[in-house]
């Protein structure tokens, strides 16, 4: 059979994408490095408020995330002032 290897029905990958976080994984791998994961953690947590104190949006909006949770996507067409939705089907033919 040429051009299809497996039979129909049949995975090239059933085990599927590998569950790996690279990134996550070398953060983890750095902070045991340091010593003990809960007074690295507290070090990273610190600099971090440290960062947050002198005015950087990025690490005060990390540490308002972790707090009160993300901000969810705001949604058009809930109130009065947000504009219309039109819905319209188009006929198959």
């Amino acid at each position: 059979m040429v051009g299809r290897p497996f039979q129909p029905g049949q995975s090239g990958n059933p085990a599927g994408r590998p569950k790996s976080k690279p990134f996550a994984d070398a953060l983890r791998a750095a902070l045991k490095d340091v010593g003990d994961d809960a007074e690295a953690l507290k070090t990273v947590a610190n600099a971090l408020v440290v960062k947050a104190r002198t005015g950087d949006v990025a690490a005060i909006k990390e540490i308002a995330d972790r707090l009160d949770g993300k901000v969810p996507q705001g949604l058009i067409g809930g109130d009065e002032e947000d504009p219309e939705i039109k819905v319209s089907w188009l006929a198959r033919s």
